[in-house]
């Protein structure tokens, strides 16, 4: 079944009731990435998704997690061949992560020469205030050739989008994002056919509560409004990226 929207960052076990939100991006009909942020959740996501026709899952050990949940990368190495996506994994270089630092490069590194040594994988990075070690550490790690690499609510300088772009990664973008300056300030330097959108639900607002599973339809409005293009034409643009991005790694 064809989606007729995107939702490629978004933690739906972190909602009320997990079921509840893959219904209801079934519904929706949104293409949707469930990341984790530890390997033991990935079981639970796999099986309530199961059915779905539009929502995949993610294996994730979130940076923010790792001094607390390292020993879990045997497991995240032991769970990767049963799927094609990975996220949320990255690095976190912010004041409440920095004395894990190193600790979450050596997981991310490892995570990556798994990545590549497998193949045909597509990736989700968290990289707050740590984007060019994360870049540095793909180019180190994974060929370009190895995986598909999508960096979510990315905040990097012009020269970091322009280093990302020509090694071929894509970037999510939420609304929340896009309510920043610097965010506005990423989107217009991104190309449009790198370009997907996501929701970062539960953690990103809409007034007093969660944005809903998959519901993209404002950020489009957004992205379309910033490039100059119709809203229809945004979204058939997204959908067009996230084809050509599965068509990769």
């Amino acid at each position: 079944m064809r989606p007729d929207y995107v939702d490629f960052h978004t933690h739906l076990d972190l909602y009320p009731d997990l079921a509840r939100a893959i219904a209801a991006c079934d519904r929706k009909r949104v293409a949707t990435l469930a990341v984790t942020t530890t390997p033991k959740a990935f079981e639970r996501n796999v099986e309530l998704s199961a059915d779905s026709d539009f929502v995949r899952v993610g294996l994730g050990l979130h940076p923010q997690l790792v001094a607390d949940r390292h020993l879990e990368l045997d497991l995240f190495e032991k769970l990767l061949p049963r799927t094609r996506y990975v996220g949320e994994i990255g690095l976190d270089r912010g004041p409440a992560h920095y004395r894990s630092f190193e600790l979450q490069q050596s997981v991310f590194g490892r995570i990556l020469r798994a990545c590549a040594q497998q193949g045909d994988k597509i990736l989700s990075l968290h990289s707050v205030r740590a984007t060019k070690p994360v870049l540095d550490m793909l180019d180190e790690h994974l060929p370009p050739d190895r995986a598909g690499v999508v960096l979510h609510w990315f905040t990097g300088s012009k020269a970091d989008v322009r280093r990302a772009v020509d090694r071929g990664c894509y970037f999510s973008v939420n609304e929340g994002m896009l309510a920043s300056d610097t965010g506005m300030r990423v989107m217009r330097e991104i190309p449009i056919d790198r370009v997907l959108t996501e929701t970062d639900g539960p953690f990103v607002a809409r007034g007093d509560k969660p944005v809903d599973p998959g519901d993209v339809g404002y950020t489009v409005e957004v992205i379309a409004s910033t490039m100059g293009l119709s809203a229809e034409a945004t979204r058939m643009q997204i959908l067009l990226n996230l084809k050509r991005l599965l068509n990769t790694g």
